[in-house]
């Protein structure tokens, strides 16, 4: 955090760690002056701010594993899945055999996409060292285009690897019942 900034500031949005976007203070003071309710929730979660989440292959991988289970079995799937190869590539996933994939938790479908999201990886289907200049719509167009990647997933990934701070994906349940929330109750 700059070192112009107030403590009066600094308590209202925290302090800010290592590897926090440059926008995130900023976004913060704007959007707590700017709406009331913000200003009340932002405080309340201290020093809580996006953080990229590594490497744009194993974020999807993720993403993948995780669809339509809690979080905590996608943590145990995952963690199984992980232990399969030494290093996540999508080259290593490319040589894990199905059985293997399965006997880790994967449904035949997720182990489909994990494969699917491997040939494009490793056959440069995606853009990957473009994406930070292109545009959100465009990086969207390239991830749906992967079986079992849609919209959801593709903004999600803008938002939690790419850091992008203009993404509102408006059909997040998690999302509107926040603000239902918050907002209208």
């Amino acid at each position: 955090m700059a070192a112009t900034k107030t403590r009066a500031t600094q308590r209202s949005v925290g302090v800010v760690p290592a590897g926090t976007p440059a926008y995130w203070h900023d976004a913060c003071e704007h959007l707590a002056k700017r709406d009331r309710v913000l200003k009340r929730l932002i405080p309340r979660f201290g020093d809580a701010c996006l953080e990229s989440r590594g490497d744009a292959f194993v974020t999807l991988a993720r993403s993948i594993v995780g669809q339509q289970i809690s979080v905590k079995a996608a943590q145990s799937v995952w963690n199984k899945f992980e232990a399969l190869s030494r290093r996540l590539t999508p080259a290593a996933v490319l040589k894990l055999k199905v059985d293997d994939m399965r006997a880790a938790g994967l449904s035949a479908r997720k182990v489909e996409y994990l494969v699917d999201l491997a040939l494009h990886f490793d056959g440069r289907l995606l853009h990957v060292d473009a994406w930070p200049g292109m545009e959100d719509e465009a990086i969207i167009s390239e991830l749906v285009a992967v079986r079992g990647i849609g919209r959801w997933t593709a903004e999600m990934f803008l938002m939690f690897h790419l850091m992008r701070p203009d993404v509102l994906p408006l059909d997040d349940v998690g999302l509107l019942n926040g603000i239902s929330l918050n907002y209208f109750s």
